[in-house]
């Protein structure tokens, strides 16, 4: 069982910056590749980015593309998310996924693994 815990979270105003942090545990790191969703109030949940077991594939929603970078540092265990130019439209419930499988994952159900969630809100 692989157990996710998001931080770095919280609130800031249009055009900040926040980086988000998720480091598993429970099983080695590497063997995941990991991605990042978000949930509006009202909205269903949402791909925002992945990255492949070892980083040399990464993806992003067009909503996001130029803005976030996700990232991960596999001897700290840790994978990121580097969120830039932030519009209130990117207030959500951000959720860190884990799949024990490389290849791009864009759908909710591709991710065997998830986080609680960290909210992130955006002011005008």
């Amino acid at each position: 069982q692989v157990q996710l815990v998001e931080s770095g979270g919280g609130s800031v105003q249009a055009g900040g910056s926040l980086r988000l942090s998720c480091a598993p545990s429970g099983r080695t790191f590497s063997n995941y590749a990991m991605g990042w969703f978000r949930q509006a109030p009202g909205k269903e949940r949402e791909f925002v980015a992945y990255i492949s077991r070892i980083g040399w594939n990464r993806y992003y929603a067009d909503s996001v593309k130029g803005r976030f970078t996700i990232s991960r540092d596999n001897a700290k265990m840790t994978v990121y998310l580097q969120m830039s130019s932030l519009k209130p439209e990117d207030t959500a419930i951000y959720y860190c996924a884990a799949v024990n499988a490389d290849g791009a994952r864009f759908l909710i159900s591709d991710y065997d693994y998830w986080g609680q969630g960290t909210q992130v809100t955006v002011s005008s």
